[in-house]
C-alpha cells in the first residue's frame, strides 16, 4: 500500500475539514449532544484499534496491510470483526467529526471505508487463505468483515 491506511483516514478527513471551513454545515448542529458523543465515540474508536493493533504485536505477526500474517488472530474484538482497528478508526473519524462539529468528513467517510474494501481488505484476506487455508475460511465464515 501507497499510502497507510491510517492516512487515509487522516487525509480524508482533512479534505473534509477544509470543504467544511468553506460551507461551515457543522453550524446547524446540536452542540450539546456533539461534543460529550464525539468524546466517546473518540475514545472508543481508538481504544478498539489500539486493542486490535497490540493484539497483533505481542502475536508477533505484522501490523502493515499486505503483508503476510504470521499468525491468524481470532480473540478479543477479531471475535466480532474481521478488522478492528479499521472499524476503531472509523469510529474515531466519526468521534472527531462530532468533536469539531463538522457535517463534510461524515459525508465523505464512505470514501475510506469503499477504498479499504475495495483494494486493502481484499489482498489482506487472499494472503490470509494462502497461508492459513481452511482455518481462515471458517473464520471468515463466523466473524463479518466489519461488524
Amino acid at each position: 500500500m501507497s499510502v497507510p491506511v491510517p492516512w487515509v483516514f487522516v487525509l480524508t478527513y482533512l479534505m473534509g475539514g477544509v470543504l467544511e471551513s468553506i460551507f461551515h454545515l457543522g453550524k446547524f448542529a446540536n452542540y450539546r449532544l456533539l461534543t460529550p458523543t464525539g468524546s466517546l465515540l473518540f475514545i472508543l474508536g481508538g481504544a478498539l484499534a489500539a486493542w486490535g493493533w497490540l493484539i497483533f504485536r505481542s502475536r508477533g505477526t505484522t501490523r502493515v496491510p499486505g503483508e503476510t500474517s504470521s499468525t491468524l488472530v481470532t480473540w478479543g474484538p477479531y471475535e466480532f470483526t474481521r478488522n478492528p482497528m479499521y472499524v476503531g478508526l472509523a469510529v474515531a473519524y466519526l468521534g472527531e467529526a462530532c468533536l469539531l462539529h463538522q457535517v463534510i468528513p461524515v459525508i465523505l467517510l464512505p470514501l475510506p471505508i469503499a477504498y479499504l474494501n475495495q483494494f486493502v481488505i481484499p489482498i489482506e484476506e487472499e494472503r490470509l487463505r494462502a497461508v492459513f487455508g481452511h482455518e481462515y475460511e471458517g473464520y471468515a465464515g463466523r466473524v463479518r468483515r466489519w461488524l
